[in-house]
């Protein structure tokens, strides 16, 4: 169902030029007629006190897949007033985990869980969206229901030298899907319908669509995955009718405004390559666009998520094409008519740069975010940032590498700064973060409580609040979820 205010148009964000680059420092002249990642953002109906978001970060502490205690402590920990935060993705049905403690939001008990982590970022004046996945051929059938096969666009497996966190914490084979009959792709769509309708039972302002990175939604997007010869395969058309149907879909439930979606049209992760990428992303931007309700944002992975170029590029293509996959980012952001988010490798310096040069208007931040709860406020006082453990990123400790990051607590941090790597984003002698003073935020508690009395639900720019949403009836458990489809569209 759609509210009454979804249907207002996006305001138009600012476009970059033809000459700008996001990588180019903006000097302090620059600074008062440009936007910075301090500084608030209005889109769709949120209005942000600052730009620096929260990504999606798989962390693997839901244990039997539903959300702990530990995930309301971690959310309310990076939660500032006006703040946004995407939660880790969460499976729209029991056949679309595979992580280990990964968490669904397709039952009772996991909407019992994330209504807790939703309260307490609101509490604090914050705005969340859940990240809402099916991770297809991206599985096990140690994951699986009944242990039968994982679903896909394909029955091709996983290459060789893509392996899968097992529940034991060993690494292994991706296992072979099933490739999804024609008939059975509107069950799949339905369930995130339904975790859509779920998450609003939680709280959620909104959802995005986790369309990137080699799961179930890229697997219908890239040829390199997709060899089907039905409807949903073959043209970029129908390759992009299936994100294009859950997109429709999921509006229809709870509202344009409160939907997104990330893509990656450049990034070969699991397989997951194009060979026609700019077109690809082009095509499908431009089908966003046409939508009926616009949605509340577009979230895109740059190259630079490799760290090492475009893997694709191939010294014997073109020079034209090669510099069109290297500025496909900014194409989709010239193409797209609304609120643009991008991540990949960013950090302070590149981010306020990206931001400031109109690259896009909010950037997100993961294993930075992880490691410094406080992550804006830090950006602020320009600051040290605490460096991330790795080997605890896909534990199940519920405080260890998780909730035990500290705050930022000493005003002797901000006056002499110290960071080791000489490409710290924060060093002295960084080009952008010396010459653009800091924009000031709004006072972050320090506290590790997300009922802290010190908490900001008070200070400015709260989040401007959608009509409640009224489901006609009650979520529906994963056993309806692919039994029923879409009703028929108008």
């Amino acid at each position: 169902m759609a509210t009454e205010d979804s249907s207002q148009k996006l305001p138009q964000a600012e476009k970059p030029s033809e000459e700008s680059n996001s990588d180019e420092p903006v000097s302090a002249e620059q600074q008062d007629s440009k936007p910075h990642i301090l500084s608030p953002l209005k889109f769709a109906n949120f209005e942000l006190s600052h730009r620096v978001v929260l990504a999606p970060v798989t962390r693997c502490r839901a244990l039997d897949h539903v959300p702990q205690p530990a995930h309301v402590k971690f959310y309310s920990q990076r939660t500032t007033s006006g703040g946004f935060l995407i939660s880790e993705a969460a499976a729209v049905a029991n056949d679309g985990i595979g992580f280990p403690n990964s968490p669904g939001i397709f039952s009772a008990e996991q909407v019992e869980g994330w209504k807790k982590v939703v309260d307490a970022v609101h509490e604090k004046g914050g705005i969340i969206f859940c990240q809402l996945w099916h991770v297809g051929r991206a599985s096990h059938t140690v994951y699986q229901p009944e242990g039968k096969a994982p679903v896909s666009s394909t029955d091709k497996a996983i290459a060789d030298g893509w392996t899968i966190l097992m529940p034991d914490g060993t690494r292994g084979d991706y296992s072979k899907p099933r490739a999804l009959e024609t008939a059975e792709i509107p069950g799949i769509v339905n369930q995130f319908r339904l975790a859509a309708r779920n998450a609003m039972l939680a709280g959620f302002d909104g959802v995005e669509i986790h369309g990137a990175h080699g799961y179930l939604v890229d697997q219908f997007l890239k040829n390199g995955i997709n060899d089907r010869t039905d409807e949903y395969g073959g043209s970029i058309e129908n390759r992009c009718r299936f994100a294009l149907e859950v997109l429709e879909a999921v509006s229809q439930e709870i509202g344009g405004g409160r939907t997104a979606i990330r893509l990656s049209p450049i990034i070969d992760h699991m397989g997951a390559m194009d060979s026609d990428p700019v077109s690809l992303g082009l095509y499908l931007v431009q089908r966003l666009n046409e939508l009926k309700e616009p949605l509340a944002y577009l979230h895109i992975t740059e190259p630079r998520f490799t760290r090492e170029g475009l893997k694709e590029e191939e010294d014997a293509e073109d020079e034209g094409e090669k510099m069109k996959k290297r500025r496909l980012c900014s194409l989709l952001r010239e193409t797209f008519r609304g609120a643009f988010m991008s991540s990949g490798g960013f950090n302070k310096d590149t981010a306020i740069a990206a931001v400031a040069n109109g690259k896009a208007d909010m950037i997100s931040f993961g294993r930075l975010f992880i490691s410094n709860p406080d992550l804006p406020r830090r950006f602020e006082m320009q600051v040290k940032l605490t460096k991330y453990d790795r080997s605890t990123f896909y534990s199940s400790e519920q405080v260890k590498g998780y909730t035990d990051y500290p705050y930022f607590t000493s005003p002797r941090q901000a006056q002499f700064p110290v960071f080791s790597p000489s490409n710290s984003f924060n060093s002295s002698s960084s080009p952008t973060s010396s010459s653009i003073p800091a924009k000031k935020l709004t006072e972050l508690s320090p506290s590790n409580s997300f009922n802290s009395s010190s908490s900001t639900t008070s200070s400015s720019l709260p989040a401007k609040k959608l009509p409640p949403f009224s489901p006609s009836n009650s979520f529906n458990s994963s056993s309806s979820s692919t039994s029923s489809s879409l009703p028929e569209k108008k």
